[in-house]
């Protein structure tokens, strides 16, 4: 009896530590799912923004090289 219960407090420390993991990476997938729903929908706009002004949005631009080779040397 001694040794099950080592057992069950071992299994719920592992899930008291792995939980809060579980839940971002369920919370992650669920953002994903959302913006490539959007992306798939396209340039489909709702009626009462289709009139307003677009917000400019920024591109991003990916680097060949490191954040520390970009750095000039003096």
């Amino acid at each position: 009896m001694n040794t099950f219960l080592s057992y069950l407090a071992v299994l719920a420390l592992f899930v008291l530590v792995l939980l809060p993991a579980l839940v971002g990476f369920a919370r992650e997938r669920r953002i994903d799912r959302a913006l490539r729903e959007a992306e798939r929908r396209g340039g489909a706009e709702p009626p009462e923004t289709a009139g307003a002004a677009r917000p400019v949005t920024a591109t991003r631009r990916l680097y060949a090289r490191s954040w520390a080779r970009a750095q000039k040397t003096v």
